[in-house]
């Protein structure tokens, strides 16, 4: 398909699915207090735990042993993303792209967001960003009822989310 019948195409357009923030605590429960604060400032939302699944026995886990939080954004998930964008000064890199078309990056300090000063409860906290993009039509990988395969056609490409990337006014290296 050629550039123009691509951009006619609605069913062609990239948009957020969701934008999904995680603090990885390890073992350490106060540091996990922290990011559950911090997750809930960032995005008014309430956080959830996550816990392990194996048993890593090198590193001391074991399964259902809490060892960080998550939050996942859908409503207003471009606004979030545009002010965590602006804490890495709106530079990405290629290599954070994979080949379905999601991207994730991490953010060493959370005073660098816009919106949030320093909390000396908090002191300083890093958190990764994981964004989900999809394409209408995306939904029927997700029904209940006989789901079915997205086409390799319409699948998000690389090259795809990287120009949608670069219409968010990102660079992208």
């Amino acid at each position: 398909m050629t550039e123009n019948k691509m951009a006619e195409n609605r069913m062609q357009e990239i948009r957020i699915e969701k934008v999904t923030l995680n603090i990885g605590a390890g073992k350490n429960e106060d540091q996990l207090k922290k990011g559950l604060k911090l997750l809930e400032k960032l995005t008014q939302s309430t956080p959830v735990k996550t816990a392990t699944r194996k048993r890593i026995p090198g590193w001391g886990l074991r399964p259902g042993l809490i060892i960080g939080c998550k939050v996942t954004r859908r409503k207003n998930a471009e606004e979030l993303l545009k002010r965590l964008l602006t804490a890495k000064k709106n530079i990405l890199s290629a290599d954070s792209v994979d080949k379905q078309g999601n991207f994730s990056f991490g953010i060493p300090e959370y005073i660098d967001i816009p919106g949030l000063e320093y909390d000396p409860e908090l002191k300083i906290l890093g958190l990764e960003v994981a964004v989900t993009l999809e394409r209408p039509g995306f939904s029927l990988k997700r029904r209940k009822i006989k789901p079915g395969r997205v086409g390799k056609g319409h699948r998000i490409r690389k090259e795809d989310a990287l120009r949608f990337i670069r219409q968010l006014g990102v660079e992208v290296q």
